[in-house]
């Protein structure tokens, strides 16, 4: 009799409850009830907004002495053309071949380069690397091409260097472009010196048209070694 009569009230207050929330309908221009609504909406400042919590009323603090921010490691180098032969002794590219056991690493790296080059370089290097950029092609002086002269004999670290730096026309890039995607920039110009040295590289001659003793008319071009190779073939075969 209790369960029946606990059975008849619960069903009653379900079929009310569902009642109720059929009848209602959702008005978004009025607010949620807010539990604790100071963790929602928190106080904030701005990086340079004055704060009453730290002692020199500012928002953004200076680095703790002696820290150094997570991927930003300090370069002691100055921008002189010493240090920059310093930074071709001291720094190393760090997907040379002997520190990276995947080639697919570099290969990844020559990529980013290239999206790189074509963001920071090609106005002025051009898309081949040859100093012949929209700017130049503007009356601005042309830089140095990338796949001949000095550019191809200077070490990874001194690009590295200049990239950071800056030197003559070009301004330093460290604000723009982080320590990795300098080194990306360096491998997909290597890359393309690589492929300039292939395409610029006289064919090998041909081994037997190049020792050959015999001239196009059947004639032997140098007697003496024709008799050479005769006597040769003579004693090696009695």
């Amino acid at each position: 009799m209790i369960l029946n009569r606990t059975n008849i009230i619960l069903s009653g207050s379900l079929v009310l409850l569902v009642l109720l929330i059929g009848g209602t309908r959702t008005d978004y221009s009025q607010p949620n009830i807010e539990i604790l609504p100071d963790m929602k909406y928190s106080p904030a400042w701005t990086a340079y907004a004055k704060n009453s919590v730290f002692a020199n009323g500012r928002t953004l603090q200076a680095p703790v002495h002696g820290t150094i921010a997570l991927g930003d490691l300090p370069l002691h180098f100055k921008a002189t053309e010493a240090d920059a032969i310093r930074a071709g002794e001291e720094l190393m590219n760090p997907y040379h071949a002997d520190s990276i056991g995947d080639p697919t690493v570099l290969q990844e790296s020559i990529r980013r380069g290239a999206d790189s080059f074509r963001v920071f370089c090609i106005v002025c290097h051009g898309a081949t690397g040859l100093g012949d950029g929209p700017v130049p092609k503007r009356g601005f002086p042309p830089p140095p091409s990338l796949l001949t002269g000095k550019s191809p004999q200077m070490k990874d670290g001194q690009i590295f260097h200049i990239l950071t730096y800056g030197q003559g026309s070009m301004s330093g890039f460290s604000g723009q472009l982080s320590p990795e995607t300098r080194w990306d920039l360096i491998n997909y110009v290597r890359s393309m010196q690589g492929k300039a040295d292939k395409s610029n590289k006289p064919d090998t001659p041909d081994v037997k048209n190049s020792t050959s003793d015999v001239n196009t008319d059947g004639q032997p071009s140098d007697p003496s070694a024709a008799e050479s190779r005769v006597l040769q073939e003579q004693t090696s075969n009695p």
